[in-house]
This record gives C-alpha cells, structure tokens and sequence, in this order.
C-alpha cells in the first residue's frame, strides 16, 4: 500500500503548534525543581521563541501587511515581539541562581500568553489572514523552510541583539510613517 505525501501545513496551522509547544515548555519549565532543568528549558524556551518571532517577522508578518493593510494588529505583534526579544535576552545572560530568573521567565510566559491570545482570537491576526487573499499554505511551505533551516543552525545568527532594542527598529519608524 502506497503511502501519500503528507499534506502540508498551512503557515497558521504551522504557528499554531509552535503556539502551543512553548505554552507545554513553559509548563515544564513551571514543574521544574532542579536549577539545570530549569536553565536546559529555559534555553529550549528561548531557542523556540526566536526562531518563531524570525519566522513570523521575517515572512508572515510581511504577507499579512500586504495582503491585509491592517497596520494595528501588525504593529501590536511587532511590538509586542520587540518586548519579548529584550526578556529573552535577559533570560539567557542569566542563570537559575539569578533571583530575577524565575520571574523574567513567568513574566515573558505571560506576554506571550497575551500575544498568542491576541493572534488566535476571532478577530485576530490569523483570523484576518485567513480572510485575506494570502495563499497560506505556501507561505506554510516557506514558513517550515525557514524554520527548518534556523533550526539546523544554517540561519542567521539569532543571537545578536535584536534591531532598536530600546527604540523604535527602522522597519517600525518606516511602518509607522506610511500609516500617517
């Protein structure tokens, strides 16, 4: 019996289940007792959000400004990304015996909760895709591509600052004026 090609994900399907293996690893990391658990799943934690928010900012993000023109929820998600990069940045200049560890990792799981909240609601951003004219399973394919490529280590180096920590990043000033 010939078994057929598996169907390919559409890109919100695809973020979705990262939405949701960051919400299990930050259970775990919650059930954690022992300090070099807690560090292996904090790492695994921040590993798995950079490389979505690379994914996201680098092609769907761009797709959903184009076909959808809604600047507000985009500009929400940036930010909100923006917030997260500088707890992740903390997390990992840290270690369990830090006594801000703990917390930056309870605070950046509530922003995310809050972000993925804001994403999946009705009249969300994936909400808003679905009912726009973008060809979500081939941003799916190029979505997984990436991913795939960040995760191998064949990407860019993800573990440089990201643009305008502190400050507006280029692309947000340049957004921001074409909405004016």
């Amino acid at each position: 019996m010939a078994r057929s090609k598996p169907t390919a994900k559409d890109a919100i399907a695809l973020l979705k289940a990262d939405h949701r293996e960051v919400e299990e690893l930050f259970a775990q990391f919650e059930k954690a007792r022992d300090d070099e658990r807690k560090q292996e799943i904090a790492a695994k934690i921040c590993n798995a959000l950079k490389i979505h928010a690379t994914i996201e900012e680098e092609i769907f993000y761009p797709a959903f400004i184009e076909a959808s023109d809604d600047v507000d929820i985009h500009h929400e998600a940036e930010i909100e990304h923006r917030g997260a990069k500088n707890l992740i940045a903390e997390i990992e200049a840290c270690s369990p015996d830090d006594d801000y560890f703990a917390p930056t990792v309870k605070v950046l799981s509530e922003m995310i909760k809050h972000h993925v909240k804001e994403e999946e609601k009705p009249d969300g951003m994936f909400s808003v895709a679905r009912e726009s004219k973008m060809d979500l399973v081939a941003l799916g394919e190029e979505l997984a591509a990436r991913k795939a490529e960040l995760e191998s280590g064949d990407g860019e180096d993800m573990d440089t600052p990201p643009p305008g920590v502190g400050e507006k990043s280029g692309r947000v000033d340049r957004l921001m004026k074409e909405t004016r």
